[in-house]
């Protein structure tokens, strides 16, 4: 194995020796499957699932030696030297045969045998030793990537390294294990390295961080190491911390070798200083695809500006060459239809991909409009007289029926080698008479529908352009020097297209005939969603004509069901709350949703989800405004969808928090919703609802469905404590709290404030939390809502906490205790006092602290709140370390980690690493720290930037400890950038900290 320190004398069994002179004492046995060893960690043996007893040390080192041969055989005297060395006693031949008779005792027959002498260990299966195992997995790991499948390859050095237990041969006397333990600890850490290579180069640099910070600590010396760390931390964007690292390592060599860091790593501190772009994350470049000469026949001329598709085009190309050989021979009749709404350009990719294709069909091209989104689609008899013509068939040739018409046709293309391109066809039973018979001719098709249904078709949907690709034919249209001055305003423009390419096109088409507009005028036309598909329209091209021609084909309750379901806001919609809004079982939703899907003017997002294009949706409720009768039951839908969201949050927070009285507070629906089973159920509803909830609040914070808005968040606010979802939900809670506010309602305004405070104190606003709590709660007491004053001052308490306002927190929080207990509520009582624990923590009172979380504890308990749990066990953690049991508390904050992952709370996970790194610094163990600090800061983006200064705080204060000074200060440089940014009272700390006194 190249690049992989083997063991010295190391060979696979069944290697040839001098046999010429063996004696063999025991016969050869069939091969051991059985048996198991292991030399990655203690020396132990297996035989299926029962571990063997394998001796005295001595006896153990004996058993690495012949292992470490595989199968090779070792003199006695060898055996000496490596289990005693120089200082072998005087019955030592002896002895070791006493070993050797033990361990044949304990093998399967034939294992152990005897040689001129010495011994060896033959007839194990191929992985029956953890370090062959461990060598063949490197192996397919190096063919893997070499075959740049890195995936694979990362998975199987994982995998090696998963055979290590520990130290390798832990325990085992004589100098020839002391050799082998070291070999073996140089190999692990080249896997280490090599994995951790492959880990940057698929992108998982924030990720490596953690880990490549551990090993650093543990290994100093290491440069690979070192270079890893600096190239992990510079695409995750903490250049400062990585030239630190640099710093740090050239002051470490120079203190303990009295060397500079080898040429490699100073070229890579170069680089990062140049911002080299090189350094960015690896990407292999798509192939150009191949230029194909384009001959004019009976197709249409393409576009001059033809833009992007080069995947479809390259798909395509390929299935069209697919019917004929490089010998000139036809080998097979190819077909490809290709689907999508009105104005995405199926039309333009398939006369292009016809015209690149046109030398493969030296006998002609073929082409028709089949109209088949008009009231009137072409008849194929028609189509087949025009075909047969054009293949030179005299028209008194031509017979009368379409089953005749059709034989001539596919008789008049035998031998040919035509492509025949039906454009715009209604289905597949309007294309199958058309499609030439014979083998070397190929079929390009187009249409709205979804031809699932034509035997042999190659099936391609066409989606929109990507943003890049949008721009660049909207500048083609505009010019250059139009755009480029204007360049976001013209991303606004191809946005509002959605960048479909025939809005493009008109809109640009537009512009470049207005010389006075700007682009930016263009894009504030746009921006009125109301009038936007009628700015959408050029000479005869318009895109409301071409929805139009689809919706005029729908039957009336698939008309129905595209209009109302256009009027959520969501990014898509679930077949459940699909029903809920059209009213109808979910069997007959689906069948209506798939034959839109099928029409293309609905899209499957995935199985069971289903969305509009953007101007799509915009149609959609231009017919609904229009055509739905009576207008009522526009408003009856909307009600029905934010009824099923309210029902089914409200049980998954219910499942959630068993005995919280919340849900007994929430304005009533007329929908049921969805039962679930089980926690895990739950949640995945809610996470994946997540954006359609938000929507629907958002959209519904109006009128009689107002309160029912606010309680909707409300219910979902775990989409707030995630930190997944954040951001979304603070506007969304923006939102409903100025509705309510604009609306007079002051029970709404109070419990959309509450929300709002939640939201606030995750992202550690706290001025501005504390200020919507204390609104909520006056609110509160004007509307006699107990909610709010639940909620609201137990979240004041929490940011008193922060805020260093002990007293303010304590009065907050037993007042918020008094309140849920007369609100029944012994989940929320216990909420607040894990919070009064914290209180007391911060006042010194240490015993009261760590009764207060218990008592937390003993609710959350005994009434199986599992997320909750976390929480208590999160605040008796806290308290722990300060009173200094740092085994208990470290329990206690293992316990919760885990219980937030599994609960899906990365932001809770995050600061729970964080708690995690100070209990461990208190205790001294600063790598320790320093890994849990970086899986904190790996969770980036959520939970505020006051939360990520504290643990860059931790994180420099674990790495000044671990002697990285210069990173130390990176870190809390960046920290105190944060601190006063917010003004927080944490500045001066981080200035005591990068004082010179303190360095």
């Amino acid at each position: 194995m190249d690049g992989v320190p083997r063991v010295p004398e190391q060979r696979r069994s069944g290697t040839p020796g001098d046999t010429a002179s063996a004696e063999v004492t025991a016969d050869p046995a069939p091969v051991s499957d059985l048996l198991r060893f292991s030399v990655l960690g203690p020396v132990r043996a297996w035989r299926g699932g029962e571990q063997l007893a394998t001796g005295s040390p001595q006896q153990r080192a004996l058993l690495a030696a012949l292992l470490l041969r595989e199968g090779r055989t070792a003199t006695a005297g060898e055996l000496i030297d490596a289990v005693w060395g120089d200082e072998s006693p005087q019955q030592a031949l002896a002895a070791l045969r006493t070993y050797a008779s033990r361990l044949r005792k304990i093998l399967d027959p034939g294992v152990l045998v005897s040689e001129s002498g010495g011994y060896a260990i033959r007839s194990l299966s191929g992985d029956a030793l953890d370090l062959t195992a461990a060598e063949s997995l490197w192996t397919d790991a190096e063919k893997a990537r070499h075959a740049g499948d890195l995936c694979q390859a990362r998975a199987l050095l994982s995998k090696a390294l998963g055979l290590w237990d520990g130290e390798p041969l832990a325990n085992v006397p004589g100098p020839y294990a002391e050799t082998q333990r070291t070999r073996l600890e140089e190999w692990r850490l080249q896997l280490l390295e090599a994995r951790l290579d492959m880990d940057l180069e698929q992108g998982c640099h924030a990720e490596a961080v953690s880990e490549l910070t551990a090993l650093t600590a543990a290994h100093p010396l290491r440069e690979r190491l070192r270079e890893l760390l600096m190239l992990a931390l510079y695409r995750s964007g903490r250049q400062a911390e990585a030239l630190a690292v640099y710093a740090d390592t050239r002051r470490l060599l120079a203190d303990e070798l009295g060397v500079d860091p080898r040429p490699g790593l100073a070229e890579l501190q170069q680089r990062i200083l140049n911002a080299d772009p090189s350094l960015a994350e690896p990407s292999a470049p798509a192939a150009e695809p191949a230029a194909t000469p384009v001959r004019p026949a009976q197709l249409p001329a393409t576009v001059p500006d033809f833009t992007g598709r080069a995947s479809f085009v390259d798909e395509l190309s390929e299935v069209l060459s697919s019917a004929h050989s490089e010998t000139g021979t036809g080998s097979v009749m190819a077909v490809s239809a290709v689907a999508g709404i009105g104005g995405v350009g199926k039309t333009t990719l398939a006369v292009h991909v016809a015209h690149a294709s046109r030398a493969a069909f030296p006998d002609g091209q073929l082409y028709v409009d089949l109209q088949g989104a008009g009231a009137r689609a072409a008849e194929p008899e028609t189509v087949l007289g025009s075909f047969l013509r054009a293949l030179g068939t005299a028209d008194s040739a031509i017979p009368d029926s379409l089953e005749e018409r059709a034989a001539l046709y596919r008789s008049t293309l035998d031998g040919r080698r035509v492509l025949v391109l039906l454009d715009n066809a209604r289905d597949a039973a309007q294309v199958r008479p058309l499609l030439p018979g014979t083998e070397g001719c190929a079929a390009l098709i187009t249409g709205r529908v979804r031809m699932v249904d034509l035997a042999g078709a190659h099936l391609v949907d066409l989606d929109v352009m990507s943003p890049d690709e949008a721009l660049l034919l909207f500048t083609r249209i505009v010019g250059e020097e139009r755009v480029a001055s204007e360049r976001e305003a013209a991303l606004d423009v191809v946005a509002a297209c959605g960048f479909l390419p025939l809005a493009i096109r008109i809109a640009a088409s537009r512009l470049a005939a207005r010389r006075t507009w700007t682009v930016s005028v263009l894009a504030a036309k746009l921006a009125d969603e109301r009038r936007r598909l009628d700015e959408l329209q050029a000479g005869d091209l318009a895109v409301k004509a071409t929805f139009e021609l689809g919706y005029g084909q729908l039957e009336p309750a698939q008309a129905r069901a595209f209009r109302l379901l256009g009027l959520a806001d969501g990014p898509d919609i679930s077949l459940a709350a699909a029903a809920a809004a059209l009213n109808l079982d979910q069997d007959e939703t689906e069948d209506l949703l798939e034959s839109l899907v099928d029409t293309s003017l609905l899209e499957s997002a995935a199985p069971g989800r289903y969305r509009y294009h953007d101007l799509v949706r915009l149609y959609a409720r231009a017919c609904a405004e229009r055509d739905e009768l009576p207008p009522e039951e526009r408003e009856a839908a909307m009600s029905r969808l934010l009824d099923f969201y309210l029902a089914t949050a409200a049980g998954v927070y219910a499942i959630e928090r068993p005995g919280d009285r919340l849900v007994d507070h929430l304005e009533p629906t007329s929908h049921p919703g969805i039962t679930f089973t089980g926690s895990r159920e739950a949640q995945d509803w809610l996470y994946a609802e997540a954006n359609c909830l938000i929507a629907c609040v958002r959209q519904s914070a109006v009128g009689p469905r107002l309160r029912r808005s606010v309680d909707l968040l409300w219910a979902a606010k775990d989409l707030a404590e995630s930190g997944a979802n954040s951001r979304a939900y603070e506007i969304a809670a923006t939102a409903v709290r100025d509705a309510a506010r604009d609306s007079g309602d002051t029970r709404a305004e109070a419990r959309a404030r509450t929300t709002l405070t939640n939201v606030l104190l995750i992202a550690g606003r706290f001025d501005e939390a504390e200020e919507e709590a204390r609104l909520a709660m006056q609110l509160a007491a004007e509307a006699g809502d107990m909610l709010p004053n639940c909620w609201a001052a137990n979240d004041r308490g929490i940011i008193a906490i922060y805020q260093n306002r002990h007293a303010d927190g304590e009065s907050y929080l037993e007042l918020a205790i008094s309140n849920f207990r007369a609100d029944g509520n012994a989940v929320g009582e216990a909420s607040a006092r894990c919070n009064l624990s914290r209180i007391h923590l911060a006042m010194g009172r240490l015993s009261s602290a760590i009764e207060l979380a218990q008592q937390g504890i003993d609710v959350y308990d005994r009434m199986g709140l599992t997320l909750r749990l976390a929480n208590g066990r999160y605040a008796l953690g806290m308290a722990l370390t300060r009173a200094g049991k740092f085994t208990e508390a470290l329990n206690q904050l293992t316990e919760a980690l885990a219980l937030f992952h599994e609960n899906r709370q990365p932001l809770w996970e995050g600061v729970t690493h964080f708690r995690i790194a100070e209990a461990h610094l208190a205790a001294g163990r600063a790598p320790l720290a320093a890994s849990h600090a970086e899986q904190a800061i790996a969770l980036r983006g959520i939970g505020g930037e006051w939360r990520r200064g504290t643990v860059l705080t931790v994180l420099g204060k674990a790495l000044a400890a671990m002697a990285q000074i210069d990173r130390a200060r990176a870190c809390w440089q960046e920290a105190l950038a944060i601190y006063e940014r917010l003004g927080s009272d944490e500045a001066s700390e981080m200035r005591q900290l990068l004082s010179p006194m303190a360095a």
